[in-house]
């Protein structure tokens, strides 16, 4: 199984991962995305990762 992280240090929380996958991320009141979940069975979730304007996501 993959894992899925966001790096907050670079994370601008424009919100495309939520848009994209909600079953997984979601950028909470700090205005950074958090991972909610570590599978997605409807999306790919390194296309997802591969979105992210500042490649804040990481899926190993």
């Amino acid at each position: 199984m993959s894992k899925v992280s966001v790096d907050a240090s670079t994370c601008v929380g424009c919100g495309l991962c939520e848009q994209s996958c909600p079953e997984v991320f979601q950028v909470q009141g700090d205005g950074i995305a958090h991972v909610k979940a570590q599978f997605c069975g409807m999306h790919d979730l390194k296309e997802v990762a591969e979105q992210c304007p500042v490649n804040s996501i990481k899926v190993s």
